[in-house]
């Protein structure tokens, strides 16, 4: 008998979270990423696990951007100076690679066996934290989604995980 009113209690419990659920605003959130000096935001969904930067196999005749390959977890990744690929600074050298610095595995839902390499984390952000900024005009590759602006001011740009998955250019590593 008591079993009964606990499944009962249990069953009203989950029926009054899965209709919360359904009636809450949904907000965006983003992974909060530095690279030379720009900020970017990446969307959780897209984001994969995040790693301490890994000894790294070179590859050759790739792009200075290709880092090379990495065994992440029993996986390999190819790894992307993100800088680097949107032509922010020069390729860093394996030595040239700071302390902060992380490797950004993209979700593994994407079909991507990739990660970037990041100076560094700055946190989680969400839609209550940005104000969306007005086009500039400026052309961005289909990756670059919005940008945003937080209450110190400062610009983020949001970066499309999947879309750069599936960027020529992010593809083409061959040199």
């Amino acid at each position: 008998m008591a079993n009964r009113e606990a499944l009962r209690e249990l069953q009203g419990r989950l029926a009054q979270r899965l209709q919360l659920a359904r009636t809450e605003a949904r907000t965006a959130s983003w992974l909060a990423l530095e690279c030379a000096g720009h900020g970017f935001l990446v969307p959780l969904p897209t984001a994969g696990e995040i790693f301490p930067v890994v000894p790294l196999q070179p590859v050759p005749h790739t792009r200075g951007w290709f880092l090379g390959v990495a065994n992440l977890r029993g996986g390999l990744h190819g790894v992307v100076d993100l800088a680097a690929f949107l032509g922010l600074r020069l390729p860093l050298p394996a030595e040239g690679v700071r302390e902060q610095a992380r490797l950004l595995a993209f979700n593994a839902a994407l079909g991507s066996h990739s990660a970037v390499l990041v100076d560094r984390l700055a946190g989680l952000r969400n839609g209550e934290q940005l104000s969306a900024e007005p086009d500039d005009g400026v052309a961005r590759p289909p990756f670059a989604a919005h940008r945003w602006r937080d209450a110190d001011g400062r610009v983020w740009q949001e970066i499309d995980l999947a879309a750069l998955a599936r960027h020529e250019q992010f593809l083409g590593i061959a040199a």
